[in-house]
């Protein structure tokens, strides 16, 4: 049966991670694993807590060396909790910290150091599933999917290959491990491309520049729209990289001109799904076309897209908004149009939920905002859209005036409703449940909203 290495790096001295300035050896990541996997209580399927992104990469292999499955949502809420237990009733936690338990049988990561193990670098079957990764909850709860080693290894490869990523690199993520974007684009990246990870996940832009401060250079930054406008909020030139990439949410072309001019370096953002993985990339700042990476491709069937070749396991249908670039039955290059979910349709007029959240995001003064659908709204109707917007420098009417310019007068929020902070979670996006709650709590305190 066919196997692929843990890791590709070339020597036992070779640079795997930093943490806390210090660079860690293969030799001691292979040490550190092989203690753990030792260590681990019975069960199956294990929740990586690890907030610590070397230690959640030494969890990692250890589940894999030890056949075991690691279950990674992007959330911990109770009923992710709940979810998971019913889906695998032997799940346990391993964590870093003293507050990670969330209520499950708990291994708690061993600070002590390892014993000299000197084992090899392991071979890991193809086959072997490694992880189930859960949707993100953005459009409803959470659902697994399974990710097999040997399509993991080729997704990594491929994005390595696309954005020249090599052993000379280190890594920083401003999102979580236990992403599907952070689990490829930070961590799975490096051990398949000779590079080194950073064990920190920063979400400030002073602790990011200190982060960053710590690893050498060529570096990579992987960062999200959200992280960086925060970023780029912030006065003088951020710390020098070689390549930024982002994803999670639409980047604008406007966003993508600036961060590179600030940085210095190229910006590519990645497209894919928690179904496919990543499937494709650009360089937004100089094109709006979306190239597939090596031997994936697009088809549609009847009224289906659908993604197929390179490390996807079979043809998987994709619940975007997609026009092909050139003739033929299966294509690789796209334009992205928004999700199907984001349809928005009142009194005949449409549009789409992606392209009203950059219009409002684009607005001088807005430091974030999102447009929401009304629980009741259908693909025929809708009664209103609300929006939640973080501008404080901004009045309700100004906003309304500036939003007038931009969108047609039937999409323009009843209620606009300002808040503090929007409650995104770590990747920036906004989990569906936790924004409706906080709808909910919003207008019942103010049941008219702010008027237009």
């Amino acid at each position: 049966m066919p196997t692929l290495p843990l890791i590709v790096h070339r020597t036992f001295d070779a640079i795997v991670a930093w943490r806390h300035g210090a660079p860690i050896s293969v030799r001691q990541f292979l040490d550190e694993v092989a203690h753990v996997a030792g260590q681990l209580p019975p069960g199956q399927h294990v929740l990586n807590m690890c907030s610590d992104r070397y230690r959640f990469t030494v969890a990692l292999a250890a589940c894999i060396i030890g056949g075991r499955v690691s279950l990674l949502p992007s959330s911990h809420t109770p009923e992710t909790v709940r979810q998971l237990q019913r889906i695998s009733p032997d799940v346990f936690c391993i964590a870093d910290q003293d507050d990670g338990s969330v209520g499950l049988p708990t291994f708690r990561y061993p600070e002590s150091s390892p014993p000299a193990a000197r084992i090899g670098i392991p071979e890991i079957d193809c086959d072997q599933v490694i992880a189930q990764v859960f949707t993100s909850g953005s459009t409803g709860l959470p659902v697994p999917h399974t990710k097999r080693w040997g399509s993991l290894v080729d997704n990594a490869r491929a994005e390595a290959g696309r954005l020249g990523i090599d052993a000379a690199y280190a890594i920083l993520g401003t999102v979580p491990a236990q992403h599907m974007y952070g689990l490829e684009s930070t961590v799975l990246i490096a051990l398949q491309s000779g590079a080194a990870l950073h064990a920190g996940h920063p979400f400030y832009p002073a602790d990011i520049g200190h982060q960053l401060a710590e690893i050498p250079h060529p570096r990579m930054l992987v960062t999200t729209p959200f992280h960086l406008r925060i970023l780029l909020a912030e006065p003088g030139t951020p710390p020098a990289v070689e390549q930024l990439v982002s994803a999670t949410a639409p980047l604008s072309q406007s966003l993508a001109l600036e961060a590179e001019a600030r940085f210095g370096a190229p910006l590519h953002e990645i497209y894919g799904c928690t179904e496919t993985g990543q499937i494709a990339s650009r360089r937004t700042a100089t094109d709006i076309e979306w190239q597939t990476l090596p031997n994936v491709r697009l088809g549609r069937d009847a009224d289906t897209l659908w993604a197929e070749g390179g490390h996807i396991d079979m043809p998987t249908a994709l619940s975007d908004m997609i026009e092909p670039v050139g003739d033929g039955p299966t294509w690789t290059r796209f334009l992205l149009h928004g999700r199907h979910a984001d349809l928005v349709n009142i009194a005949g007029k449409r549009s789409s939920l992606a392209f009203l959240n950059h219009q409002l995001n684009a607005i001088p003064g807005v430091l974030d905002g999102v447009f929401l659908l009304p629980n009741e709204a259908t693909s025929d109707a809708v009664s209103r859209l609300t929006a939640l917007v973080v501008a404080p420098s901004l009045t309700p009417a100004a906003l309304t005036q500036a939003l007038r310019e931009r969108i047609d007068p039937l999409f323009l929020p009843r209620p606009l409703l300002f808040v503090d902070a929007l409650p995104r979670n770590a990747t920036g996006k906004l989990p569906r449940q936790i924004t409706e709650d906080l709808l909910a709590s919003l207008q019942a305190q103010t049941p008219t909203g702010v008027p237009s």
